[in-house]
C-alpha cells in the first residue's frame, strides 16, 4: 500500500460578524461520498459571490477519513466513527486523524455530519438525546438541534443512538474476545461515540444527515441542500438564498432500542433487508448458525441491516416509533 495520507483538508470562511461556527464533515467513512461534492458545490458558491455568509464561521471537512477514502472502503485501519476521543498515544491512522478532529469539534457549536449507507433507502436524520442530567450523554440544547433535524428536509428522523450502543455494550463486554485491539476498542466504554456524540460531549449540537444509500444519485443533493438549510437555520445565509423543506410534510420519528450483533459468519438474514423494512411482532429477521431464529421482540423496522457485518459487529439495529414531540 502506498503511503498513508499525512494532512487533513479544511477550508473555512470567516465572516465578518459574529455569529455560530458551524462544522460541516463528510467521508468519516471513506466511502459514503455524498457529501464530498455537496461541499465542493457550496464552497463554490461562496467563492463566486452566489452565497453571501452573513455572520458566523463556516468549516468545511469533505474527506475526514483521507486513508478510508483513497481505498474506497468505510475504514481505513478501524472505524473512525466509534471510539472518538483524543488519543495522546495513537496507535493507528484513525487515532492520528481524531487527535486533528477533535479540537475541530471543540472549537465549533453545531455541527452536520454527512453519511450514507448499504441498502437501499430514503434519506433521514440522526439527533440526540433530550435534555438530561445522566452520565451516559448529558445534553442541553434538545430544542435547537430537534429544530436543525427538521430544518435539513428528511421524512424521517431517528434518535437512541447511544443509549441503544450502552446495552450493546453490557453485551459484548461478556465476550473475552480474540486478543485484538480492535475486539478491545469494541469493547471500550467509549464506543458508540462518534462526531456527534464527541461534539455534545464538549458543549454543541448536532446531527448525523444519512443522505440515503451510497450509490444513490440524489445522495449529492440531499447533502447540498441539508447544508444551504443548516445555514439558514443558523442564521447564516439568508432564508431566500435556500430552497426551504416543506413545513408541513409528514416526519416518521423512530427510537432506536436494541443493536444485534453478528455472532458468527453463517448467522444469516431471512431475507435482503433494507432499512426502515417494517417488522411485525416475532417476525423472523434472521437464523444464528445454530439455527436459533432471531425475532422480532416488537412491532417496528429494522435499521441498518449489513449482510456482510464480521462476527463481533453491528448486524443490525431495530427501532420503534418514538414519543418525542419536535418543536
Amino acid at each position: 500500500m502506498s503511503q498513508a495520507p499525512t494532512h487533513l483538508r479544511i477550508h473555512q470562511f470567516a465572516g465578518l460578524k459574529p455569529g455560530p461556527r458551524l462544522l460541516v464533515t463528510a467521508a468519516v467513512h471513506g466511502n459514503e461520498v455524498a457529501g464530498v461534492g455537496a461541499i465542493q458545490r457550496v464552497m463554490a458558491l461562496i467563492d463566486s459571490g452566489a452565497l453571501t455568509l452573513l455572520q458566523g464561521t463556516l468549516t468545511m471537512i469533505p474527506i475526514v477519513n483521507p486513508l478510508a477514502h483513497r481505498l474506497q472502503r468505510r475504514e481505513g485501519e478501524r472505524n473512525l466513527n466509534r471510539n472518538l476521543r483524543v488519543n495522546p498515544i495513537p496507535q493507528d491512522f484513525e487515532d492520528r486523524i481524531a487527535n486533528r478532529l477533535c479540537p475541530w469539534l471543540a472549537d465549533s457549536d453545531v455541527l452536520l455530519d454527512l453519511h450514507s449507507f448499504n441498502n437501499p433507502g430514503p434519506a433521514f436524520a440522526m439527533l440526540g438525546p433530550r435534555d438530561n442530567d445522566g452520565d451516559l450523554e448529558p445534553f442541553r440544547h434538545q430544542a435547537a438541534e430537534s429544530a436543525l433535524a427538521l430544518a435539513v428536509g428528511t421524512g424521517r428522523i431517528v434518535e437512541g443512538w447511544l443509549s441503544t450502543y450502552a446495552l450493546g455494550l453490557k453485551r459484548r463486554a461478556a465476550n473475552i474476545g480474540d486478543g485484538s485491539r480492535r475486539m478491545a476498542l469494541q469493547q471500550d466504554p467509549h464506543y458508540g461515540v462518534g462526531t456527534t456524540e464527541y461534539m455534545r460531549s464538549q458543549g454543541g449540537y448536532g446531527i448525523t444527515l444519512e443522505c440515503g444509500q451510497h450509490a444513490d444519485p440524489q445522495g449529492p443533493e440531499v447533502a447540498f441542500q441539508a447544508i444551504l438549510r443548516t445555514l439558514a437555520q443558523l442564521g447564516m445565509v439568508a432564508p431566500d438564498q435556500v430552497q426551504q423543506a416543506d413545513p408541513n410534510r409528514p416526519v416518521e420519528l423512530l427510537q432506536l432500542y436494541e443493536v444485534i450483533d453478528r455472532a458468527d459468519v453463517d448467522d444469516r438474514f431471512e431475507r435482503e433487508w433494507a432499512s426502515f423494512d417494517a417488522l411485525a411482532l416475532g417476525e423472523r429477521i434472521g437464523t444464528r448458525a445454530d439455527g436459533t431464529p432471531v425475532l422480532a421482540p416488537f412491532a417496528g423496522r429494522i435499521v441498518f441491516p449489513n449482510s456482510k457485518a464480521e462476527p463481533g459487529h453491528e448486524w443490525f439495529y431495530l427501532a420503534k416509533p418514538s414519543d418525542r414531540v419536535l418543536t
